[in-house]
């Protein structure tokens, strides 16, 4: 299976700039990045009330990935600039990527940081793929998950999204003991858990289950 790459780019935005940086993001990120070779699309996270927000890119492949740093440059600082914010660069494999569906206006998504020993990240996709994914199918209003990991840093970072805020308010008790469950099996320790309304969807990467 071909791995899929992903840069996120978490901008620290003053709250009521936000409107005005998804909009950026839409009208001149999104068909600038189209424009770049290998890139598969783009995704943007929220958080009103905190001004975090994330906004991930997916490539082809590492070398378009490497090749797309200089013209992607320009865009991160002027997206900053527009967002009143400050700018913080991961880069990541796609390791899972599951959808039951397609998301539509309202999804909102449920992102964990977590970390463990860069020897123990294969066994952590498997507790994730074979442990956690079937639970989470399971969830009221489940839309789709995904996994992305930083090998040599021992990173990774859990996505779940749902059809709405509701829904993910519905399943939260569950949703953290699925979460406790896996990071305890996988021998992993969680570093940040945030909730974010999914303002752009276009990832497009494939799936990965």
């Amino acid at each position: 299976m071909p791995i899929v790459f992903a840069r996120s780019t978490t901008i620290q935005a003053h709250p009521s700039y936000i409107d005005a940086g998804i909009k950026h993001v839409r009208d001149t990120v999104m068909p600038a990045l189209a424009d770049v070779e290998g890139c598969l699309g783009m995704s943007l996270l929220v958080d009103r009330g905190s001004g975090r927000c994330i906004a991930t890119s997916s490539w082809r492949d590492e070398e378009s990935l490497r090749a797309s740093e200089g013209p992607v440059l320009k865009l991160r600082d002027d997206a900053a600039e527009v967002f009143h914010g400050t700018t913080e660069v991961s880069r990541w494999d796609i390791a899972v990527m599951h959808r039951d569906h397609h998301s539509e206006r309202g999804a909102c998504c449920r992102v964990t940081w977590f970390k463990t020993e860069p020897a123990h990240m294969d066994r952590g996709v498997d507790v994730w793929k074979i442990a956690a994914l079937p639970k989470m199918e399971e969830l009221d209003g489940f839309c789709s998950a995904s996994l992305m990991l930083d090998h040599a840093a021992g990173r990774g970072v859990s996505s779940l999204t749902f059809d709405s805020a509701e829904a993910m308010e519905r399943n939260r008790e569950r949703i953290d003991r699925i979460r406790d469950e896996g990071v305890r099996e996988a021998n992993a320790e969680v570093l940040d858990t945030c909730e974010f309304e999914l303002a752009i969807a276009h990832l497009h990467v494939p799936e990965m289950a």
